[in-house]
C-alpha cells in the first residue's frame, strides 16, 4: 500500500505539473471580457464586485497581485491564480479518480499488483487529462474569473469525503468533517455552486455508517442532504444576516446607539455561545445545559428564522422548541443525538461561519468608499440585500406565473433603511420602509413547473416552439383595492408547450449541447440562439453532424475553419459511459459508488437548470455554470479505462498487466487527440483585446475637462474600470453605466470623486433620490404644456428671464418637488452658454456662429422617464459644456437620453454637443487621430491570436467606425486621410482574423451600399471594393449551398435566415455594379440558377408570403405579384 501511495502521490502531482502547464502558457496576458475585469479590479483593490460578492476570491487574488512587477502584470498574476487553481483540480481528480478505481478494483485486505496499480493510476491520469483539454473547463482556466476557484472547491471537498470514508473509523476521523464544513464555508466567499455537492458528501457519510443501506435509507439521506443544502443557502446566509439584524435595530432604534453597535455585540455573542456550546458538549456533563447551550448557538446563527418580521420569529420559536424534545429523544436508552454528534454539528457549524466570515471584508471595505462599491453594503442590512441578489428579481421555479399571466395587485415589501438625516446632528437611526414588491397573480393564472413565465420574452418562447398553443382562462378573484369580485379574460400556454420548452430549450439546448460539446465536439464558437450553423456540438463523423445540421463542408469557410472547430470523434462520451455502467454493475460498492457520483453529476448540473428556469436569447453562452457537472462526468471516463482493462482479460483472456498496459496506453490517445483540437481556441497567451479595447473608449474622450462617458452593459464598462482602477490610464476621466444609474447606492458614488476626478455635476440632496421616495421614475404629462404656456406669459408680463420650460426650472420646479415629481411637457429646452461652447474645444460644424441659442429635447411618445434618464438630464443642465459628456457608441437609442440627434462621433464615443447633427455627426480630427495614432488593436492582426465570438463582436464595432471616418473624410475632401484610415484598418483587423461580416462593413442608411467597399470604390481602389464585395457575395452563396443539403421541410423553419442571405447577396451585386465588375454576371447567373434549388423555393415562398402580408387590407400595399425573385 505504501509503494501504491507513492506512485499515486507522484503522478497526481504530475497531473497537477501537466495541467498549470498548458493553462500557465494559455492564460490572457491582462483582462478578458464579461466579468474577468471587475473581478481583477476587486482583487487588485478590495473593492466590491456585483451581488453576491466574492471576498475571498478577492483576497487570495490580492495576495497573487502582490507578485505583480508593474500594474500591467496585475491581471496575468490573478490569471495565474486561476490557472494553478484549475491545476488543483485536476490534481484532487486524479486523486478522487484513483480512490474510486481503487474501492472496486481492489478487495478488502488484497495486496495490489502491478497490473493493477497501472489500471488505476491510468484511469485517473486519462480522466483527470481527459478533463484537463476539455472546453468548458480550460475555457475558465485561463481567465480572473471565480469559475476556477469555485471548480477547485468542488475537488477539494469531494475528495476530502473520501479521505473521510477511509479514516472514519479511526480515533479523530470527525476532524474531517470539520475541515469540509470550513471548505464549504470558505466556498460561499467565492461562489455558492460548492454547496451542490452536499447530497454526494451525505450519501457517502450514510454509506459508511450504515452497512446494510438500502433504497428507503438512500432517500432518506437524499431529502436530509436537499434540507442541508437549504439551511446553509437559506437559513445560516441571510439567518445570520436576519438575527444580526434584529440585534442592530434594536441597539440602534431602540438603545440610540450608532450604527454597527448591535451587529458588533451580535458577532461576539454567537463566537461566545459556540464556545459554550463546544464545551458543553465535548465535557457532556449536563445534558439539559448542553442542550441549551446547543439551541442557543443554533438560534444565534439564524437557521430556524425562515421568513421576516414577526413570523420569522414565531416560525423560529416552533422550530426550537421541536428541536429541544428531539434533543432529548432516545431510542433504545441511548440518546438519538449524541454529545459527539452535536459536538462535530457545532464545530462543523462554527468552521463554516469562520469560512464564511470573509464577507466581513466586504462591509469593512464598503465603509471606505471606494470608487467601485456595488450596492455599497456598509450595514447587515445592506449586505442582506447585497448577499440576497435582490436587483436581479426572482423567477418561478415549482408553481407560479405564465408569460401571459395577469397581475391582479402588486404586494409591498417592508425594507430597512438607513435614516436620510438632513441633519447632521440627527441621531442614527433606521427606517423601515415599504418599496415595491412583487407582482401577484390570481390561482387561475398560475401553474405547475412554470417554464415560460417573463413577459419580456413572449416572442422568443413563440419563435422558439414555432408557436405556443394558448388556451382562454376567464379568473375571478376579489379586488384588494375595493374588496369586489372582479373577473380576467386571459390566455394561459398549455402544460405541454410549457414542457416542450424545458426538454427542448433548458434541458437539451442549454445544458445537453453543452455537455456534448465538451465530450463529443463542438462545431464552432459563435454564440447561438438556436441556429443550426452556430455553436451546435458535432462528432466529427459526417454521416451523424450531416443528418443533424445539414453538410458541414459547405458552411462558409470561416465556420469551417473556426478555431473553435473540434472533433473528438465521441471517444470521452463513450469512455464515461462505459465507466458509468461498469461502475453501477461492480456489485454493492459499485452501485453505492454509482449513486454518489450521479448526484454530484445532477446536482451541479440539471439540478442548476431547474433552478434557474432560463429564458430565451441569453446575452452569452453558460456552459461554465455547469462545470462541476461535467467535472463528474470526467470520474466515470477515468472509469471507463478501468473497465477496458477488465474486458480485455475478461474477453481478451490477456494478463492483468498486459490489459492495463494496452488499454492505458490507448486511452492516453484520447486527451491527447483532444489537446490537438483545443489548444487553439484556448490559447489567449498573445491577446490582449479586451484591455486594448477597453482603454480605446477612455481615448476616445477629451483629455481636458474631466470628461463622462455614459456606458450600459459589462463590456463596455468593466474593461474601461479595470484600465482606470489598475492600470491607471485617464483617471482623470469618469464612466458611468446607465443601467446602474437607476439605484440611490450609485448616484451616491458618482457625486462623490474618485481617483483624479471630480464628483459628476448632480445636485440633488441624497433623500431626494432614495429608491424609499417615490423617485424611481417620472411621469411625462405633455397635457399640463399649456399651464407652462400660460405660466411663461405670466413672467415675460413680470418682466422675469425665467423659463418655465427650460430643462434646470422643469427639474428644479416640477421634479424635485414631492408633490408633482413629474414633467409636465414633452418639449423642453436648453439654453446655450456659447462662450463655454467655445471653451470646450469641441467641433464647431460651421464656425463659432452656429453655435445655437437652445437646445430641444423631445420627449414625444415617452410616457415615462427613469431616474437614470433624469440623472442624465440633471448632469446636462449643469455640466456648461466645459465637462464634455459622452455616449458609449455601444448604447441603443433606448438609452441616449433623447440625445441622438446631438451625438459627435469622436471614436468609440459620441460627445453630446448643442448642434443638431442628425447621421453627420463625425469629428474626423480627432477620430482620425483616435484611431491612427492612440487606439490599441489586441494582437488581432497576429494570426497566432485566437479571436473569440466576444472579442469578434468588438472587432466588427472598430472596423464599423474606420468606414463610417472614411465616409466623412471623403465628403469633406479628405481623400489621402481616408485612405490611409482604410489601410489601417486592413492592416489592423484583417479578414484572415476577422471576416467580412455585413454589418461590420457599415451600411448606408441613404443609399442601402455597404460603406467600406463603397468608400474603396470612390477613391479610385475598385479592385479592392470587388476584393471586399465578392466575399461578401462568396459567404451568401456558401449558405445557399448549405441550405439545399436540407429537405424542403426543415428549410421552412429557416425561411428568415435564407432572405437575410439573399438580401445580403443582393447588397454585393448592387456595390459590383456601382464597380462595374465583371463579377456581376457571375453572381446573377448564380441567382437564376437557385430559383430552381430547394432554398430557391423556400425564398420564394417566403417572398410570396411578405408580399401578400403588406398587401392585406389595411397595411397599404398591393400585391406585387409572384413566382421568382
Amino acid at each position: 500500500m505504501k509503494k501504491f501511495r507513492l506512485v499515486d502521490n507522484t503522478l497526481g502531482w504530475l497531473a497537477f505539473l501537466i495541467a498549470a502547464f498548458v493553462y500557465c502558457s494559455t492564460i490572457e496576458p491582462t483582462a478578458s471580457f464579461w466579468d474577468c475585469p471587475e473581478f481583477i479590479t476587486i482583487g487588485d483593490k478590495l473593492e466590491i464586485g456585483h451581488p453576491p460578492g466574492a471576498p475571498f476570491f478577492a483576497l487570495t487574488a490580492n495576495l497573487f497581485s502582490h507578485f505583480a512587477s508593474d500594474a500591467t502584470q496585475v491581471a496575468r498574476m490573478v490569471n495565474t491564480m486561476s490557472a494553478l487553481l484549475s491545476a488543483t483540480c485536476i490534481m484532487f481528480l486524479f486523486w478522487t479518480i484513483s480512490h474510486l478505481a481503487r474501492k472496486l478494483i481492489i478487495k478488502d485486505g488484497e495486496d495490489i499488483s502491478l497490473g493493477k496499480m497501472i489500471a488505476i493510476e491510468g484511469a485517473a491520469m486519462v480522466g483527470a487529462l481527459i478533463y484537463t483539454f476539455s472546453d468548458t473547463f480550460w475555457f475558465s482556466a485561463v481567465e480572473g474569473e471565480v469559475y476556477a476557484y469555485s471548480s477547485a472547491f468542488t475537488a477539494v471537498v469531494f475528495w476530502l469525503i473520501l479521505k473521510w470514508e477511509d479514516n472514519a473509523d479511526k480515533p479523530h476521523a470527525d476532524r474531517w468533517l470539520v475541515l469540509i464544513a470550513y471548505m464549504t464555508g470558505l466556498s460561499i466567499g467565492v461562489h455558492l455552486l460548492n454547496l451542490l455537492c452536499i447530497p454526494a458528501i451525505v450519501l457517502v457519510y450514510y454509506y459508511k455508517r450504515v452497512p446494510d443501506a438500502n433504497l428507503k435509507g438512500s432517500l432518506v439521506a437524499l431529502a436530509i442532504s436537499i434540507v442541508l443544502v437549504a439551511a446553509v443557502l437559506y437559513g445560516v446566509v441571510p439567518g445570520i444576516i436576519t438575527v444580526g439584524g434584529f440585534f442592530e435595530l434594536l441597539f440602534t432604534n431602540t438603545l440610540g446607539m450608532p450604527f454597527n453597535t448591535g451587529t458588533i455585540l451580535y458577532i461576539l455573542l454567537l463566537i461566545g455561545s459556540f464556545i459554550w456550546a463546544i464545551a458543553e458538549t465535548y465535557k457532556d456533563s449536563n445534558l439539559r445545559r448542553q442542550n441549551i447551550a446547543f439551541l442557543t448557538a443554533f438560534a444565534l446563527i439564524g437557521i430556524p428564522f425562515v421568513g421576516y418580521g414577526w413570523s420569522a420569529f414565531i416560525v423560529g420559536a416552533i422550530i426550537l422548541v421541536a428541536f429541544y424534545f428531539v434533543l432529548n429523544m432516545k431510542r433504545n436508552k441511548e440518546l438519538l443525538i449524541s454529545a459527539r454528534l452535536k459536538n462535530t454539528a457545532l464545530l462543523c457549524m462554527l468552521m463554516m461561519i469562520i469560512g464564511y466570515s470573509s464577507y466581513a471584508e466586504i462591509v469593512i471595505r464598503s465603509t471606505a468608499n471606494p470608487p467601485m462599491d456595488q450596492n455599497s453594503p456598509e450595514d447587515i442590512f445592506t449586505l442582506g440585500t447585497y448577499l440576497n441578489r435582490e436587483q436581479y428579481g426572482t423567477r418561478p421555479l415549482f408553481y407560479g406565473e405564465a408569460f401571459t399571466s395577469l397581475p391582479y395587485k402588486y404586494s409591498e415589501d417592508e425594507q430597512v433603511q438607513r435614516h436620510e438625516k438632513k441633519n447632521p446632528n440627527e441621531p442614527d437611526r433606521y427606517d423601515i420602509v415599504k418599496v415595491g414588491g412583487k407582482p401577484e397573480y390570481p390561482s387561475g393564472m398560475k401553474m405547475l413547473f412554470p417554464r415560460m413565465y417573463s413577459r419580456a420574452h413572449a416572442q422568443a418562447y413563440n419563435d422558439w416552439l414555432g408557436g405556443v398553443d394558448l388556451h382562454a382562462t376567464d379568473v375571478t378573484f376579489v379586488d384588494p383595492e375595493d374588496g369586489q369580485e372582479k373577473t380576467i379574460d386571459g390566455e394561459m400556454p398549455s402544460q405541454v408547450d410549457n414542457l416542450r420548452f424545458f426538454l427542448s430549450y433548458q434541458i437539451n439546448f442549454m445544458y445537453w449541447r453543452y455537455f456534448m460539446w465538451n465530450f463529443a465536439g463542438r462545431q464552432n464558437d459563435v454564440q447561438s440562439y438556436g441556429e443550426l450553423d452556430h455553436g451546435q456540438w458535432i462528432t466529427g463523423i459526417p454521416f451523424i453532424d450531416n443528418a443533424l445540421y445539414g453538410d458541414q463542408s459547405k458552411l462558409p469557410a470561416d465556420l469551417r475553419e473556426n478555431k473553435g472547430h473540434n472533433v473528438f470523434y465521441c471517444l470521452p462520451l463513450l469512455l464515461g459511459l462505459l465507466g458509468m455502467f461498469w461502475q453501477a454493475y461492480r456489485g454493492k460498492k459499485g452501485i453505492q459508488q454509482f449513486w454518489v457520483v450521479f448526484f454530484l453529476f445532477f446536482m451541479t448540473g440539471l439540478a442548476i437548470i431547474l433552478y434557474l428556469n432560463q429564458t430565451p436569447s441569453e446575452p452569452r453562452e453558460r456552459d461554465y455554470a455547469y462545470a462541476g457537472s461535467f467535472y463528474a462526468f470526467a470520474i466515470w471516463i477515468g472509469l471507463g479505462i478501468a473497465a477496458i482493462v477488465e474486458g480485455l482479460r475478461r474477453f481478451g483472456k490477456l494478463p492483468h498487466l498486459a490489459s492495463a498496459g494496452i488499454a492505458s496506453v490507448i486511452a492516453l490517445a484520447v486527451p491527447l487527440q483532444m489537446v490537438s483540437q483545443t489548444w487553439d481556441d484556448h490559447d489567449r497567451s498573445g491577446r490582449t483585446a479586451a484591455r486594448d479595447f477597453g482603454l480605446n473608449y477612455l481615448y476616445s474622450l477629451d483629455e481636458k475637462g474631466n470628461p463622462i462617458i455614459f456606458t450600459n452593459g459589462d463590456n463596455d464598462t468593466f474593461p474601461l474600470w479595470y484600465n482606470q482602477d489598475v492600470e491607471g490610464h485617464r483617471t482623470d476621466a469618469r464612466v458611468c453605466n446607465l443601467s446602474y444609474l437607476q439605484t440611490d447606492w450609485y448616484i451616491d458614488q458618482m457625486r462623490r470623486p474618485a481617483w483624479n476626478s471630480p464628483s459628476l455635476p448632480i445636485t440633488w440632496k441624497r433623500w431626494e433620490y432614495v429608491d424609499n421616495m417615490g423617485h424611481d421614475a417620472f411621469m411625462v404629462r405633455p397635457e399640463l404644456k399649456e399651464q407652462l404656456l400660460v405660466l411663461k406669459k405670466d413672467f415675460q408680463a413680470q418682466g422675469k428671464k425665467d423659463d418655465p420650460f427650460e430643462l434646470q426650472y422643469i427639474i428644479d420646479n416640477f421634479v424635485r418637488n414631492p408633490e408633482i415629481a413629474c414633467v409636465p411637457t414633452d418639449s423642453i429646452v436648453l439654453t446655450v452658454d456659447k462662450a463655454a461652447v467655445l471653451r470646450s474645444g469641441m467641433k464647431l460644424p460651421h464656425g463659432k456662429d452656429s453655435i445655437p441659442d437652445k437646445m430641444f429635447i423631445s420627449l414625444r411618445g415617452k410616457r415615462i422617464l427613469t431616474k437614470s434618464e433624469m440623472m442624465v438630464y440633471e448632469m446636462l443642465a449643469h455640466h456648461n459644456w466645459t465637462r464634455p459628456l459622452y455616449m458609449s457608441t455601444t448604447l441603443g437609442g433606448d438609452n441616449q437620453a433623447g440625445l441622438d440627434n446631438y451625438l459627435m462621433l469622436e471614436g468609440l464615443a459620441a460627445r453630446v454637443t448643442p448642434f443638431k447633427l442628425g447621421d453627420s455627426g463625425v469629428d474626423t480630427e480627432r477620430m482620425y487621430d483616435n484611431f491612427m495614432k492612440k487606439f490599441r488593436y489586441g494582437h488581432i492582426a497576429d494570426p497566432k491570436v485566437y479571436v473569440d465570438q466576444t472579442v469578434m463582436r468588438t472587432c466588427y464595432t472598430h472596423r464599423m467606425r474606420f468606414a463610417q471616418l472614411a465616409q466623412q473624410l471623403i465628403k469633406e475632401g479628405k481623400r489621402d486621410k481616408a485612405l490611409k484610415a482604410l489601410e489601417k484598418c486592413e492592416q489592423v483587423l484583417p479578414q484572415r482574423q476577422v471576416p467580412y461580416e455585413v454589418w461590420s462593413l457599415g451600411i448606408d442608411s441613404k443609399t442601402g451600399l455597404l460603406m467600406m467597399p463603397e468608400c474603396y470604390r470612390e477613391l479610385g481602389k475598385t479592385k479592392e471594393a470587388e476584393r471586399i464585395l465578392k466575399a461578401v457575395a462568396d459567404r451568401s452563396l456558401d449558405y445557399f449551398d448549405w441550405y439545399n443539403s436540407f429537405s424542403e421541410s426543415r428549410l421552412s423553419s429557416m425561411s428568415g435566415d435564407i432572405m437575410q442571405q439573399y438580401q445580403i447577396l443582393g447588397m454585393a451585386i448592387e456595390g459590383l455594379q456601382k464597380c462595374k465588375s465583371p463579377l456581376v454576371g457571375v453572381y446573377t447567373k448564380r441567382i437564376d440558377q437557385l430559383q430552381h434549388t430547394t432554398a430557391g423555393r423556400v425564398l420564394i415562398s417566403a417572398m410570396n408570403a411578405r408580399r401578400a402580408a403588406a398587401a392585406a387590407p389595411g397595411n397599404g400595399g398591393e400585391d406585387e405579384g409572384d413566382g421568382d425573385f
